[in-house]
């Protein structure tokens, strides 16, 4: 009796043991698969990391290109700036007119340190040098700030040494002379005709080919050809279409030929050259310095 108790205790204790070791195994299966959920994790993480490294890297590249070109703009706009006070100043010692609000009259460096504010009749308010009378004669209600003139007119206005600071493109700075050389008779070599009917001046394309190799020393006559087309090119561009190109038939020698011809109409509107005649004197607002 007592044999069979002890076996029957045995085999409980056996099954017992074998119940507990399939709870434990069961138990490690679990802890084995969390392990592998786990280490996916871990590595999807890891490789979520380095892509946000290298999105940050890219950020970090892109954040310093921007500064960079941001400080390049800043310091060309700081330059533009210092030529255009240049300019202002010029102009205002030559006696113009400029508007106010287009002036920092803090910056302006003239003879005499001093600038006038004036009010005209069309109720906007505009710097002078002291008792200047607008050199064209314009009228009280209508002047020119440096916004106001073709950009062909703008780059005119320059000397040699700012005008190339301000273009590096030789049919730019050929086009901004030949304009140059058509309103100001100092400059003596102007290549401009004038014209009849409803042409006040043009220019042959022959003959500009000529004036260029006059201005560019050493130029060949096949590249002071191709410099005709692109200089007309920049003038019709700067001058807003200001000026045409018309063909016109020639005879020479006999034979006939057909020339471009850089037109400047009769009607067309030139700022500071088709405003009206002054009427009466401006106000004086009063005088800064």
């Amino acid at each position: 009796m007592s044999d069979h108790a002890d076996t029957k205790a045995l085999i409980h204790a056996i099954d017992q043991l074998r119940e507990q070791n399939e709870r434990l195994t069961e138990r490690v299966d679990d802890l084995e698969h969390n392990l592998e959920q786990t280490e996916d994790r871990v590595e999807t993480l890891e490789t979520e990391n380095e892509q946000l490294r290298d999105r940050l890297e890219d950020c970090e590249h892109e954040t310093t290109r921007i500064d960079a070109l941001t400080d390049a703009a800043r310091k060309r706009s700081g330059v533009n700036k210092q030529r255009i006070e240049e300019l202002q100043a010029r102009e205002l010692e030559k006696g113009a007119h400029l508007l106010a609000e287009t002036v920092d009259h803090c910056e302006i460096d003239v003879d005499g340190d001093r600038l006038e504010q004036l009010t005209k009749d069309d109720g906007q308010t505009y710097y002078r040098v002291p008792q200047s009378e607008d050199p064209l004669e314009r009228g009280g209600s209508i002047t020119l700030s440096h916004g106001d003139l073709l950009p062909i007119q703008q780059l005119a206005r320059m000397d040699d040494e700012m005008l190339r600071s301000t273009s590096n493109a030789l049919p730019t700075r050929l086009a901004a002379k030949l304009w140059k050389a058509r309103t100001d008779s100092s400059i003596g070599d102007n290549p401009w005709e004038r014209g009849c009917k409803d042409i006040a001046e043009y220019v042959k394309a022959s003959d500009l080919k000529h004036w260029i190799r006059r201005q560019e020393p050493g130029t060949s006559d096949t590249y002071a050809k191709k410099l005709v087309s692109r200089t007309i090119d920049a003038m019709l561009d700067l001058s807003k279409n200001r000026v045409a190109i018309r063909k016109r038939t020639e005879r020479k020698n006999g034979l006939e030929y057909t020339e471009r011809r850089l037109i400047l109409p009769e009607d067309v509107d030139i700022p500071g050259e088709t405003l009206s005649q002054p009427t009466e004197a401006p106000e004086t607002a009063g005088v800064r310095g």
